[in-house]
């Protein structure tokens, strides 16, 4: 059996963060996947990176993965460590990934099914006795155990979070089947987004991660939140900003100037002599909170002059300028 070296797989160090290991798995997954790459080998290579990303993504799995040999690369001939004496496992598929061990069918390598998929729990018919070897007991059953939570991320608008809408997801997960098999399944989801869902909301959809090992319960799945940028608003938890653009005549005499939010359009009123960097609260005009309440929008004026003003426009500024006794610089 050969070792196969998850971390030479994603292409990160051994004392890598769970977030570097995250950033790679999607980096590598989206440049392997079978829809956008039709090169021969893609399917294969993704389904490396899954089962890489399988046991580097989990705590427990990577700390058991790590203590199986560091001194082992990808592609050396692997001894099993002590403690797996007393199993004696068939492998009768070809090189390190995309073998069958014992017969069954399975997405992920031999060395994966050894340790971390259904041989190592345990599943019938998938290991056969070898001579006796001490503390192995020939009729344990498959623990039971709850399946992994999993993770995605999900972006939408802001004008989706602010009205709350249901949407749609396709997403591809490693899957352990009733066989305790690996492979790789596409899942679609309908998530329901509520009005108010802020940036780095986590919404879980319980029960649709891995599925649980001897009647274990199954994992849940984990959204992360991400809101889009927007063209015209910024937003700051609940609350939105948004920058209006003000003639010198309309700062100075004041105005209602139209201003399109998320709700539509109202007349702002400008009071006179407004200045540039100040601010207007429109209140309740934010995201949802809890209870009903809304955050609130805040509008930040900025005076703009003409770029090309005509010649009557400058004539006017220019006899403006002649009358006037303001000195903004006092």
């Amino acid at each position: 059996m050969q070792f196969v070296d998850y971390y030479e797989v994603l292409g990160v160090e051994r004392s890598a963060t769970q977030d570097d290991v995250k950033k790679a798995f999607r980096k590598l997954s989206k440049k392997f996947h079978p829809d956008i790459n039709k090169s021969k080998d893609a399917k294969a290579k993704f389904q490396q990176v899954n089962e890489a990303y399988e046991v580097l993504k989990d705590a427990d799995k990577r700390r058991r993965y790590d203590q199986l040999g560091r001194t082992y690369h990808g592609g050396d001939e692997f001894r099993a460590p002590p403690g797996w004496q007393g199993v004696e496992f068939n492998f009768d598929g070809g090189g390190p990934f995309g073998g069958r061990g014992g017969g069954v069918p399975s997405g992920f390598s031999d060395f994966f099914d050894t340790f971390f998929g259904s041989a190592a729990a345990g599943q019938a018919g998938r290991a056969r006795r070898a001579p006796y070897s001490a503390g192995y007991d020939y009729g344990e059953a498959p623990r039971k155990r709850r399946g992994a939570d999993q993770h995605a991320d999900l972006s939408i608008s802001l004008d989706d979070a602010y009205h709350g809408v249901t949407k749609q997801i396709t997403l591809q997960q490693g899957v352990t089947g009733a066989d305790g098999g690996h492979r790789v399944e596409e899942r679609s989801f309908q998530v329901k987004i509520p009005a108010g869902t802020t940036d780095g909301t986590s919404i879980r959809l319980a029960g649709q991660g891995e599925r649980g090992l001897g009647g274990g319960a199954a994992g849940d799945l984990l959204l992360k939140v991400s809101i889009t940028p927007h063209a015209r608003f910024t937003v700051d938890g609940h609350d939105l900003q948004a920058v209006l653009p003000l003639a010198p005549w309309e700062a100075l005499l004041g105005a209602k100037v139209p201003f399109r939010t998320l709700d539509g359009e109202l007349q702002l009123k400008v009071p006179a002599c407004s200045q540039g960097g100040q601010k207007l609260r429109l209140k309740d005009k934010g995201l949802q909170k809890k209870g009903g309440e809304r955050g609130n929008l805040t509008v930040e004026l900025r005076i703009v002059v003409p770029q090309s003003p005509t010649a009557e426009e400058r004539r006017l500024f220019e006899e403006l300028a002649r009358a006037s006794r303001f000195d903004p610089r006092a």
